[in-house]
């Protein structure tokens, strides 16, 4: 069970991961970057409340 958790995890942070990659290529900088700290969050959150 743990390991669909997991590959949910990162496949749901590797699509946020890839827009914000598409932001940062549109030159909305700040926009790019709260993305990429949201992708953090996604990967770090669930190891406190899940695991």
């Amino acid at each position: 069970m743990q390991f669909i958790i997991i590959l949910t995890v990162l496949a749901i942070s590797a699509y946020t991961f890839g827009f914000g990659v598409t932001l940062w290529k549109g030159k909305q900088k700040i926009s790019a970057m709260a993305v990429f700290f949201l992708t953090l969050l996604i990967l770090v959150l669930p190891f406190f409340s899940v695991f």
